[in-house]
């Protein structure tokens, strides 16, 4: 085989690969279990802090009513939706609920429409 004729490795582009709606799915799921791994001690923490005494619980309701951190709650929030939400897909795709390539793809849509509005849903009932 000639030395020119050989086929090199092509360029790939990742910001041109388009990922099926699954595996968005699937990505994001793992995001919110990082994002809700990484969470838990600061939250368990913040929990203590706020029992412990009402000087405690008062710098607790002072620090979380900062912009900041109510937009960190509220995406905190939508990682657990869409945990909890992709996570019974998957189980459900486990025992052979929904393991059909058009129902996978309706399954995963709905998750990834689902979570976001049920966070909105909750943040709407939250703060009211």
């Amino acid at each position: 085989m000639d030395r020119h004729s050989r086929h090199l490795p092509v360029f790939l582009n990742l910001a041109q690969i388009r990922f099926p709606i699954g595996a968005i799915a699937s990505i994001a799921h793992r995001v919110a279990g990082v994002l809700l791994f990484i969470a838990l001690p600061v939250i368990a923490l913040t929990l203590d802090v706020s029992l412990r005494t009402e000087a405690g619980f008062a710098s607790v309701r002072d620090l979380l009513s900062s912009p900041f951190w109510t937009v960190t709650g509220a995406v905190l929030l939508w990682a657990l939706v869409h945990h909890v939400l992709a996570g019974v897909r998957h189980l459900l795709m486990d025992v052979g609920v929904g393991s059909e390539l058009v129902q996978a793809r309706v399954s995963a849509r709905l998750v990834l429409v689902g979570a976001p509005v049920l966070t909105l849903l909750f943040l709407a009932w939250g703060l009211s």
